[in-house]
């Protein structure tokens, strides 16, 4: 379980900082930030391999006070390496460098990506919400989830200079097997639900199973592509038997 001492010292040691531990989750985690929001306008979510840029928390309080419509935003990804071998903190200095100043504007987006996103304190507490804690560990799509049910009060965004750079760090991340459980479970899960469309949702399965298949004769040595097919294959076969389910994979590791 998550504790204190998972906490370098260097965060322990901040001065005006709240630690909080939340149970072993991500969802879970992110409700624990979310109970603790009294007296703040907007909260914003950053995973601990995305390295933003400078100015990217000023762009996004400047987004929110020229919309007041907007309910959830996103930055802009200068490169991503979950698509990848994944990034340095060299690497992601060197991209930031490089970039040049974009021009202040939001542009319309589906849904915030979770590596950075930032939601109005106003529009979570309209109805309560919540991250769906029935998407563990990792919560795969957990950020399309949220998004789209905040959309209801207001719109979404991605903020043109609101820059940074998504390591993609492969260490600690769940197994192949339990992921390519996720890429079939969750995305059914959420049609279920109603926060996600069936065609978004046939998209997104059917590109993960053919990678999967066309590359798990030669895999990247980053990915676990067997793994992911293997976990493709009995998502499906939970499917038939009418017993899919997202929390399934606690039984599979």
């Amino acid at each position: 379980m998550p504790t204190t001492a998972d906490i370098g010292l260097e965060a322990a040691g901040m001065p005006a900082v709240t630690l909080l531990v939340g149970a072993r989750g991500l969802t879970r985690q992110r409700n624990a930030i979310l109970e603790r929001l009294d007296g703040f306008d907007l909260v914003c979510f950053l995973d601990d391999d995305f390295v933003v840029g400078d100015g990217y928390l000023a762009a996004m309080e400047q987004a929110f006070l020229r919309d007041a419509g907007l309910a959830g935003a996103t930055g802009v990804v200068l490169a991503d390496g979950i698509t990848g071998a994944g990034y340095s903190f060299a690497d992601a200095e060197r991209v930031l460098a490089a970039a040049r100043s974009p021009e202040v504007s939001t542009s319309e987006v589906y849904s915030a990506y979770g590596c950075n996103m930032v939601f109005s304190v106003s529009a979570v507490r309209q109805e309560g919400l919540r991250f769906d804690e029935s998407l563990p560990r990792y919560g795969w799509l957990e950020d399309v989830d949220f998004s789209r049910r905040i959309a209801r009060f207001g719109s979404l965004g991605r903020v043109a200079d609101a820059l940074g750079v998504h390591l993609g760090v492969k260490g600690g991340r769940q197994s192949g097997l339990c992921f390519g459980y996720s890429q079939i479970a969750n995305p059914i899960y959420l049609v279920r639900k109603g926060s996600y469309v069936w065609h978004r949702a046939a998209w997104l399965m059917s590109r993960n199973v053919a990678m999967n298949l066309l590359r798990s004769a030669r895999p990247e040595p980053h990915v676990d592509r067997r793994g992911r097919l293997a976990g493709n294959a009995a998502a499906f076969a939970d499917l038939l038997r009418r017993r899919l389910d997202p929390e399934r994979i606690d039984s599979l590791s």
